[in-house]
C-alpha cells in the first residue's frame, strides 16, 4: 500500500540534475522531463505489480504502467522467470527463430484481419512503413491523419499532433522539410465531413488515412457512433488504403483489439506496447497480397537488426497467453468502470467541472466543461488544474501520466482495494485543489 505522505524526493533531484549533463533534457521522451506539469520527475528505480518505487524509496500506484505496455502489471512473475530462461539461450541473433512465428501466429489469432506479419521494434517504426507499404500499393503520396493522433515521430506524422506534440505545445518539428510536411492532410477527429471535404480535393492523390481507432493520444477520445464505419467506406471508395494504429488499443480493449470491438476491419494495422510484454516489440500487418509486397517478396523495403527479437518475443508470447484466460478482459473492464465512477463522484463531490473519459482500461480525467469529441476540445481543457491534480495525486502516492493529452492505463496488477484508494486520492486532490 502506497505512504500517502508528502514525498522526499532529493534523490531523484539528484539523479535529475547529473542526467541533465549528459541525457538530453535529463530524459530519453520527452514527456518523462514532466514539462507539461512542472517539478522534478519521477526516477524510477523498481517496480511490481501495480506499485512502482522512486530512487528514494517512494511508492506509488502506478497508472502509466510503461504507457500502457504492462497490461499484466510490473515484473509478473512468470514472464521474468521466462525472460531468464530465454536470455540464458541468447539475448540476440540476428536470425529467425521460432519465437517470432509463435508470436505472430498468436498476433494473428487475435487480429485475423493480419494474414501475414512483420516485426520491427517501436510503434514509430511500424507506422513509418505502414505508410511506405500504402504510397507503393496504390501509387499514390497523400496521406491523412487526423489533429490531436500521434503515430509516433516519422517527419510525415509531426503536424497538428497530440501526445508529447501537444505537451510541448509544438505544431511541427524543425527538420521535417516542407516538402514531407505537405504530404500529410489533417482532418477532424469524429468528423467524417472533414475527411469528405479532402477526398474531394484530393482523391486521386491519397493513398491512406491513419487513425487511432481510439484517440489516446490527446487524452482518450473514444469514436463517435459511425465514424470508423465511415472512413471504411470513404476509403474503399476512393482506392486508399485504411490504417488502424493500434499500437495502444491492440489486446487493451479486447483480445482482438477496436477493429474487433467496433467491427471494422482495416487494411493495414500497426501494434506495440503489449506485444512486447514490456520489451520493445511492434508490428505492421494486413493482407497476404498487401504485405507480400514488402522484402524479400516484394520490392518495398524494411529491415532491423533487432526486429523479433527474442527476449521481446518470448515476453510478448507469455503475455498474450495470459490474455486469453477466461474473463481477463470482463475484470479489467469492471476496474476501469469503477474508477471512472470513482472519479465521476469525487468530481461531484468537490464541485468541480471535469469530464471523465474511458475506453476500457484506458481513462482520462479532463478538466473541461464538456465532453471532448476532437483535439479542438482537448486543446481547451484546463491544462493547469491538471497539473496541480497530478502533483496532487504523486503527494498521495498515486502516479499519473505527467500530461493533461495522455492516457491512464489499469492493469490486470491493480486490485479492487488500489481502485479505492485511487478514488480516495481523487476526492483529497480535488478537495486540495480548492483551498
Amino acid at each position: 500500500m502506497p505512504d500517502m505522505t508528502t514525498k522526499n524526493r532529493k534523490r531523484s533531484e539528484q539523479i535529475f540534475a547529473r542526467g541533465r549533463e549528459v541525457l538530453v533534457g535529463g530524459v530519453d521522451s520527452p514527456v518523462r522531463a514532466f514539462g507539461a506539469v512542472g517539478g522534478t520527475p519521477v526516477v524510477a528505480d523498481h517496480a511490481a505489480g501495480a506499485q512502482l518505487w522512486d530512487a528514494d524509496g517512494n511508492a506509488y500506484l502506478d497508472y502509466v504502467c510503461s504507457w500502457g505496455a504492462l497490461v499484466l502489471g510490473h515484473a509478473h512473475p512468470e514472464i521474468v522467470a521466462a525472460l531468464a530462461e530465454q536470455a540464458r539461450r541468447g539475448t540476440s541473433y540476428g536470425m529467425t527463430t521460432e519465437l517470432e512465428v509463435e508470436l505472430a501466429t498468436l498476433l494473428r489469432k487475435g487480429f485475423p484481419s493480419l494474414e501475414r506479419v512483420r516485426f520491427v521494434c517501436s510503434g514509430t517504426e511500424a507506422t513509418m512503413t505502414a505508410i511506405r507499404l500504402a504510397r507503393a500499393a496504390t501509387g499514390r503520396d497523400l496521406i491523412v491523419k487526423f489533429e490531436g493522433c500521434y503515430h509516433g515521430h516519422g517527419d510525415g506524422f509531426l503536424s497538428k499532433s497530440g501526445s508529447g506534440l501537444a505537451t510541448f505545445g509544438i505544431a511541427a518539428s524543425p527538420g521535417v522539410p516542407q516538402a514531407t510536411a505537405a504530404l500529410t492532410l489533417n482532418a477532424v477527429y469524429n468528423d467524417l465531413a472533414s475527411v469528405e471535404r479532402l477526398f474531394s480535393a484530393h482523391a486521386e492523390a491519397i493513398a491512406a488515412v491513419i487513425v487511432e481507432p481510439v484517440a489516446a493520444n490527446m487524452g482518450v477520445v473514444p469514436p463517435a457512433p459511425g465514424f470508423l464505419a465511415g472512413l471504411r467506406e470513404l476509403t474503399r471508395r476512393h482506392g486508399a488504403l485504411l490504417i488502424f494504429d493500434e499500437v495502444i488499443t491492440g489486446f487493451r480493449l479486447c483480445f482482438g483489439g477496436a477493429q474487433t470491438l467496433y467491427g471494422v476491419e482495416p487494411d493495414l494495422t500497426t501494434l506495440g506496447k503489449i506485444i512486447g510484454g514490456g520489451l520493445p516489440a511492434a508490428a505492421y500487418g494486413g493482407s497476404r497480397e498487401l504485405m507480400e509486397r514488402m522484402a524479400p517478396v516484394g520490392p518495398v523495403y524494411q529491415a532491423g537488426t533487432l526486429s523479433g527479437n527474442p527476449l521481446a518475443m518470448r515476453a510478448g508470447i507469455e503475455t498474450l497467453k495470459r490474455l486469453m484466460a477466461p474473463g481477463f478482459y470482463e475484470e479489467l473492464e469492471e476496474k476501469g468502470k469503477v474508477l471512472a465512477e470513482g472519479i465521476c463522484g469525487a468530481l461531484a463531490e468537490s464541485g468541480r467541472v471535469g469530464q471523465v473519459q474511458r475506453a476500457g482500461s484506458l481513462l482520462t480525467l479532463f478538466f473541461a466543461e464538456e465532453p471532448v469529441r476532437d483535439y479542438e476540445g482537448a486543446k481547451g481543457s484546463d491544462t493547469k488544474s491538471f497539473a496541480a491534480f497530478f502533483h496532487a495525486m504523486l503527494d498521495r502516492g498515486v502516479l499519473l501520466p505527467p500530461s493533461q493529452f495522455e492516457a491512464w492505463f489499469v492493469s490486470a496488477a491493480h486490485t479492487q482495494e488500489n481502485i479505492r484508494q485511487t478514488i480516495a486520492a481523487c476526492r483529497e486532490s480535488l478537495e486540495a485543489l480548492r483551498a
